[in-house]
């Protein structure tokens, strides 16, 4: 083993010894060749970082009330990156924005579009993946994250949450129903409940607390090919809404959001289901009012839908890294300066611990994490008017609560079949 070793060590001392004649009898010319070479690998290492580190980035929003703290953002972000970041408000238009993409002065991202709009970006081709560097899932509210994805692929980030919940009138209603049993029962006593039941938006906690569904979700994905809202289970959750306005008399086939709120600001109704932009003019209008969680349900919280703003990455920006590192630094050090700037609710639920919520902000950040957002694909698009038609039908009446089920299926899938033909 000594023997060994000592014949490693030779040998070692042997090679180096080489190496130092090897250098020693190196030509002038081979010298400056290699020092040519090295400083001219030095430069383009030197040449890329500084391109790197000039990056220049446009990013589009919709988030009007933020988009100067963002702005502002955007220049710490300069300051410490040497990047350079212009954030222009922007109303999204898929059209204007693929036009705009691939030009050299073109926005590079959108940072605040609705979640809902993110499949029709996505199916035109104009969205990058995100990385996976970028986000922990876990970090967010889980239908934040979901509004994220698109067939089963990651396209944006989660940036800020809102959902509808109950209010109720505080002279009326002295403490919040726990059940829906619970609420009817105190609306019949005094002034009643109303929403927007004609729309799949406010009634897609029904739909869910009988196990139905717009499009079935799997492997985390949406199922265009099925549709839930034509079965036994989608005809219970009718015939519920149905006896609301049929049998209990607490609206009319007309019912719109607007309607609702006004007879709430009045105090003609004891309940109403409703947003935080609903906040204000209640509050203006010294309307008493306190915001609670809905009402469970057949046992059940009850869903309701969480709309995300998001942001994501253009397909065709070439500066896709610079863009993703200010996503980073917006997701880690803006979240409460823009919820300030424009009163939405993070996203991050780090960020939702850390905020000195009022009880209402409270009662909404609670029932995000509830709710799930509404199918984030494109033949959602089919739903809204048969489903709005054959409800209205419905609570004057006219129809059965499987005979909307059946239209309603039968429509929506005509809508599709006709959205895909030309493809």
């Amino acid at each position: 083993m000594k023997r060994f070793q000592r014949f490693q060590t030779a040998l070692a001392g042997f090679l180096a010894m080489g190496m130092i004649l090897a250098g020693c009898s190196a030509s002038p010319a081979a010298s400056s060749e290699g020092s040519a070479a090295g400083s001219s690998l030095e430069a383009s290492a030197q040449t890329a970082s500084s391109s790197a580190e000039k990056a220049s980035i446009i990013v589009w929003t919709n988030l009007e009330d933020e988009t100067d703290t963002l702005q502002n953002f955007a220049e710490k972000w300069s300051q410490e990156t040497g990047n350079t970041a212009e954030v222009i408000h922007q109303t999204p238009d898929l059209q204007k924005f693929a036009q705009a993409a691939q030009s050299a002065d073109g926005p590079d991202a959108v940072f605040g579009i609705a979640n809902d709009q993110l499949a029709s970006y996505v199916s035109a081709g104009l969205v990058q993946e995100v990385p996976d560097e970028v986000y922990n899932d876990a970090d967010y509210s889980d239908a934040a994250v979901k509004g994220c994805y698109v067939n089963g692929k990651k396209y944006a980030v989660p940036i800020a949450v809102e959902t509808i919940t109950l209010f109720y009138n505080t002279d009326k209603i002295k403490s919040a129903p726990k059940t829906w049993d619970e609420m009817i029962d105190e609306a019949k006593a005094n002034g009643g409940i109303q929403f927007e039941a004609t729309s799949i938006y406010y009634d897609l906690g029904f739909l869910r607390a009988f196990n139905g569904y717009v499009f079935n979700y799997t492997d985390d994905k949406y199922d265009a090919a099925d549709i839930g809202l034509g079965n036994e289970n989608a005809a219970k959750a009718y015939a519920y809404i149905q006896d609301l306005a049929v049998k209990d008399n607490f609206f009319a086939s007309d019912i719109t959001s607007d309607l609702a709120k006004s007879n709430f600001q009045n105090g003609q109704t004891a309940f109403y289901i409703g947003g935080p932009w609903d906040i204000d003019g209640f509050t203006s209008a010294n309307t008493p009012f306190a915001v609670t969680t809905m009402p469970t349900f057949n046992g059940q919280n009850f869903v309701t839908p969480v709309d995300t703003q998001v942001g994501f990455v253009s397909a065709d920006s070439k500066n896709q890294a610079a863009v993703w590192d200010f996503y980073e630094y917006l997701l880690e050090n803006a979240p409460q300066e823009l919820y300030k700037a424009g009163g939405r609710i993070p996203a991050s639920l780090k960020e939702q611990d850390a905020m000195n919520a009022d009880d209402a902000t409270q009662a909404f950040i609670t029932q995000i994490s509830y709710g799930e957002p509404l199918p984030g694909i494109a033949e959602m698009g089919q739903v809204w008017t048969p489903y709005s038609d054959n409800m209205k039908l419905l609570l004057e009446n006219s129809i059965t609560p499987e005979k909307a089920a059946a239209n309603i299926q039968q429509q929506v899938q005509e809508g599709i079949d006709l959205m895909n033909s030309g493809k």
